[in-house]
């Protein structure tokens, strides 16, 4: 197939304009509902049913069990200690958006403290006719919750704080992989549910201590399916001799770019053109519903991917 490539590049230039106030206050919501799913999940299912995935809540529930305050002043306290030290040791590397994550928690955590609720209604499931409740379904929440909300702020540059914070320290003052040394102190935390602390002295709880490692194995599984579904974009090769019209619905109407070449059938001999583009999934299909309008002879491969690099999409 003989082919002369022109390369229009893959976004139109006003996709260089700098980001407008909408579009800050666009983020930050994003943001603060990603921050809201991950208070949620602590809150009524991770601290009732003492679940540790790690970070800071896992060291609160850890904590909570021998220290006269709640795993929300806890998480409050421990994140205001970051918070100082991640100022002090990174300065500007630190980051606003970290700031505000960590920050939001603590408020939101807080804020669920003072919400009145019965005593013996958390956990959830646990009722009169069924004393101990379900934990396979805390741990689901527990663990979907703040998955999800995590994955919304990574794929926002943003996080809770925390041992994040550590991370970044660690990343900044030696070559040690930070998050093998993280993954390390999580599991620590998360073995140390398996003991519980009461009167008759330190106890093995292998229940709490089992959902804890289960919970910590599902969260990295759902946040890194969460992050792709996120980021998942249409990848689009398109055969046709409808390349003016194609091209200007892609560049007018989507507001993305193309590159194409001219290219031949081996079985027909026609003079066409492939176009390639990359868009959002709501793209994709009003792009593959024009193609078919207009020339439904047309060849289109579509692809889904997570990992596209470039202007519009994610930077080297």
């Amino acid at each position: 197939m003989k082919h002369k490539k022109k390369d229009k590049g893959l976004l139109p230039q006003n996709t260089l304009a700098k980001p407008k106030l909408k579009d800050y206050l666009k983020e930050y919501l994003i943001i603060t509902f990603g921050v809201l799913l991950v208070a949620i999940g602590v809150y009524f299912f991770k601290f009732p049913n003492n679940i540790s995935t790690g970070g800071v809540t896992g060291l609160a529930v850890v904590l909570a069990q021998f220290l006269p305050l709640s795993a929300s002043n806890i998480v409050t306290l421990a994140n205001a200690v970051f918070l100082v030290i991640g100022f002090i040791v990174l300065g500007k590397e630190f980051g606003f958006k970290t700031f505000y994550g960590s920050a939001l928690l603590s408020i939101f955590l807080e804020v669920f403290d003072l919400i009145p609720i019965p005593e013996g209604t958390l956990p959830i499931t646990v009722t009169e006719a069924n004393p101990n409740g379900e934990p396979m379904l805390e741990l689901f929440f527990a663990v979907a919750f703040p998955a999800v909300g995590a994955a919304i702020l990574f794929y926002n540059k943003a996080s809770t704080g925390g041992t994040d914070i550590v991370a970044m320290i660690i990343h900044k003052y030696t070559s040690l992989d930070s998050g093998k040394g993280l993954l390390a102190a999580d599991f620590v935390l998360v073995l140390l549910t398996f003991l519980q602390f009461g009167e008759a002295g330190v106890t093995i709880n292998w229940t709490t201590g089992l959902l804890s490692v289960s919970g910590t194995i599902l969260k990295s599984l759902v946040v890194d399916n969460a992050i792709e579904s996120i980021n998942q974009s249409k990848y689009f090769l398109v055969i046709t001799t409808k390349k003016e019209e194609v091209e200007q619905y892609i560049i007018t109407k989507l507001n993305r770019s193309a590159t194409h070449w001219e290219c031949k059938g081996a079985y027909s001999q026609r003079s066409e053109y492939a176009i390639v583009t990359v868009m959002s999934r709501y793209q994709g299909y009003q792009l593959r519903h024009y193609i078919k309008s207009i020339d439904p002879t047309a060849f289109v491969i579509v692809t889904n991917s997570s990992d596209i690099i470039g202007k519009g999409f994610r930077q080297v």
